[in-house]
């Protein structure tokens, strides 16, 4: 394996990976949340909402960012995200958290796919394109470094104010440093693009939508996009059950005994993230190296998925038996599965569609992510409240299991 080509643009890729992950609400936001009284359902409602506004932007979103200009539509996401932040810091109401959470949606709709599109452009340019899962795994494990750090951060901020609602405002500050970073990018990696005169503007938009639709009507394409959505929104939809499952471990501590609650869970969520975050980015540098002990990329992609199901209903059972460390440590599995999955994927997905449309294409991916979110989002919460997390996630992991021998992706020929 040669050596990755590591100039100023794979540090400035890597860096908004780190930036873009310092969310610092991510380890608390079930508990922030809970703490506001919301039930587990109305919290499912809220995710419903951020992914079903997802959804609806991400095409025309898509479009926009391949039509007319990559790097405009990730300024704009992250001024999205940044008003998202400030409503929720604002504003402690469920349905103010509405209008927050389809801010949020906006800033993922012109964020997801397009970033990978941006690096993929580059490896064109750069006639690197056999380097798509080294590189992609390399800068996604910046993104992951960036994770670990934003749990000690994140759980610093909540020990010292004994108050989640300040982890909002304070994850503005990178999110201003990344939305400068992303303006520093070059301008060809924007890829081809149009002028804006009357007449073109919709020509290049109705043959853009046009290879867009073509997606769809590929039935490998489609089945290596229904494989990653799938695996991620499942994950996405069950990974932040672990805060509930971590406060009852460092409540049942004897330690930190003369901190309340908060401040104790944050301790340990905050180290516990930090190791999860380290084990991720390492898994997502070495996804090339993992992919390789497999014959064909797509046997690695099929197996990994199966595994993850069964690490998720395994989470489920021991949380139900109060087996915590065990739930603990298989959450921690499905956290390194995840990651060892994306740079795979991505590749895997990127060599079934035109690199013309790869913004549009990737977010297909993202697109059907969001609507299996928002079914499920609900529905694991209304679980959960009726009988246990515990239960709730069981039951998604056999879902998992079961749709795990429809999603198999075929060897490229």
């Amino acid at each position: 394996m040669g050596l990755l080509k590591k100039d100023s643009m794979f540090y400035r890729f890597a860096l908004y990976g780190f930036l873009k992950n310092l969310r610092l609400f991510e380890p608390f936001i079930l508990l922030f949340f809970l703490d506001e009284g919301l039930s587990f359902f109305q919290i499912g409602l809220l995710y419903s909402i951020r992914d079903l506004a997802t959804n609806i932007l991400e095409i025309p979103t898509g479009v926009y960012a391949d039509a007319f200009g990559r790097r405009k539509s990730m300024v704009m996401a992250f001024t999205a995200y940044i008003a998202s932040f400030v409503i929720f810091f604002l504003f402690p109401n469920f349905y103010v958290y509405g209008l927050a959470m389809i801010c949020f949606a906006l800033g993922e709709a012109l964020r997801s796919g397009t970033h990978k599109a941006l690096i993929l452009e580059y490896l064109k340019l750069n006639q690197m394109e056999d380097k798509k899962v080294e590189y992609y795994g390399s800068t996604r494990a910046a993104s992951q470094l960036g994770s670990a750090v934003n749990s000690l951060l994140a759980a610093a901020l909540v020990f010292y104010t004994g108050d989640y609602r300040y982890i909002f405002v304070a994850t503005i500050v990178p999110y201003v440093l990344d939305l400068f970073n992303m303006m520093s990018y070059p301008r060809e990696l924007d890829g081809e693009l149009v002028e804006l005169r009357k007449g073109a503007v919709w020509g290049q938009a109705r043959m853009t939508l046009k290879t867009f639709f073509a997606i769809f009507k590929d039935g490998d394409a489609m089945r290596a996009i229904l494989n990653s959505s799938s695996f991620t929104a499942f994950f996405k939809v069950t990974k932040e059950y672990l805060q509930p499952i971590l406060k009852t471990f460092a409540l049942s501590l004897p330690i930190f005994v003369m901190l309340d609650g908060t401040k104790r869970s944050a301790v340990v969520i905050g180290i516990v993230y930090f190791v999860i975050y380290l084990l991720t980015s390492y898994s997502s540098k070495s996804a090339a190296r993992f992919s390789k002990r497999f014959e064909k990329l797509s046997r690695a992609i099929n197996v990994t998925f199966f595994v993850g199901a069964g690490f998720l209903f395994v989470a489920g059972v021991a949380s139900r038996q109060e087996l915590v460390v065990l739930s603990i440590l298989v959450f921690l599995g499905f956290y390194v599965l995840q990651n060892l999955r994306k740079p795979m994927t991505v590749a895997f997905i990127s060599d079934r569609i035109s690199y013309k449309v790869m913004a549009s294409g990737l977010s297909v991916e993202a697109q059907v992510t969001t609507i299996i979110m928002a079914v499920l989002a609900p529905v694991l919460g209304a679980l959960a409240d009726a009988f246990s997390v515990g239960v709730a996630l069981a039951c998604l992991g056999g879902l998992m299991v079961l749709l795990s021998m429809f999603v198999k992706v075929k060897a490229t020929a």
